[in-house]
């Protein structure tokens, strides 16, 4: 597949002058342009390709690509190859770039309150609803079918995407001694901070009294649910079918993979990485930067490991 990004070029020079590149200092000056990010087959000469290993630079050399982003250890003599620090991420900064020539477009079948403030820069998709009050920072794509609750304030800079529900009410509720039950207030906030991207038929729930709140840079896949008060942090990544209950806190830079699931006010530690599957009980904390976590209740994962055998023995 090729990925094109409207119908800007960008040059070696300005590749290698990328926030947060880190190119070879032997870089040759050149003013050929590139407009294309593409994998090895579809690659023709304005395309980029990038490869991490011997094998896949290779297949890169052997394609048509006029530019080649390659590991700094890199031994070839090919004028197509840029030698970078982390290929895959020169690749993704790239992309990056070329992002912000995209068309920015409010489709005619949103249905966006007056009420609502939205930033300079900002798209929004067909049948997406943005309600009074909401707040949409600069430069923020919503996709179609979102919704956002008046309740909501989006940073710059996110990616909601198609199907997402921001800022619905929390499922709090008191039970009478008849069984009655008799839902708890749901009046709080969402806050969203930027850079952050919300996946397909994600939702996340307002605070019941306060705020829930996802910290900047954080990346959410499809199909997770995080309950109303939680706090996550500045750089986690959530992937699909997590399911957070009510007044959790996840950390700075914790990883939760395919469905996790955590208790209500679980506390997930800064690094903390949360295998797929595991689960967290109520009120319980993790902790360890770095360390992986695994099975229900979530342990480290060489006692997991050591316990799944202990069971296996039993047989």
């Amino acid at each position: 597949m090729t990925y094109t990004r409207g119908m800007r070029s960008i040059t070696v020079q300005e590749i290698v002058a990328l926030p947060g590149m880190q190119a070879a200092e032997d870089v040759v000056a050149t003013e050929r342009a590139f407009s294309r990010l593409s994998g090895f087959d579809e690659a023709m000469g304005e395309a980029i390709v990038f490869a991490q290993d011997e094998a896949s630079l290779v297949k890169a050399l052997e394609s048509k690509a006029g530019l080649v982003l390659a590991p700094l250890r890199a031994e070839t003599e090919d004028v197509r190859v840029l030698r970078v620090k982390h290929p895959k991420l020169a690749f993704a900064l790239i992309s990056e770039w070329f992002d912000q020539f995209e068309e920015v477009r409010i489709h005619a079948a949103a249905h966006i309150d007056p009420a609502a403030k939205l930033g300079v820069g900002v798209s929004v998709g067909a049948g997406a609803v943005i309600e009074a009050g909401a707040v949409v920072g600069d430069g923020c794509i919503i996709a179609s079918n979102v919704t956002i609750y008046g309740c909501v304030t989006l940073g710059a800079r996110c990616l909601i995407q198609a199907g997402a529900v921001l800022g619905a009410m929390g499922f709090g509720y008191v039970r009478a001694s008849s069984g009655r039950y008799t839902r708890f207030p749901q009046r709080g906030t969402l806050v969203i901070e930027d850079d952050v991207e919300i996946g397909a038929n994600t939702t996340i729930d307002r605070g019941a009294l306060g705020e829930t709140r996802i910290g900047s840079g954080t990346k959410i896949d499809n199909l997770v649910h995080i309950g109303h008060n939680c706090n996550v942090g500045r750089n986690v990544v959530i992937a699909s079918q997590v399911g957070i209950s009510g007044s959790c806190v996840i950390e700075d830079g914790a990883v939760l993979a395919g469905q996790v699931g955590l208790g209500d006010h679980a506390r997930i530690g800064p690094g903390v990485i949360l295998g797929g599957a595991s689960g967290v009980f109520p009120h319980k904390r993790v902790e360890g930067p770095g360390q992986m976590f695994m099975g229900v209740p979530a342990e480290p994962v060489k006692d997991y490991l050591k316990t799944i055998a202990k069971v296996r023995r039993l047989k």
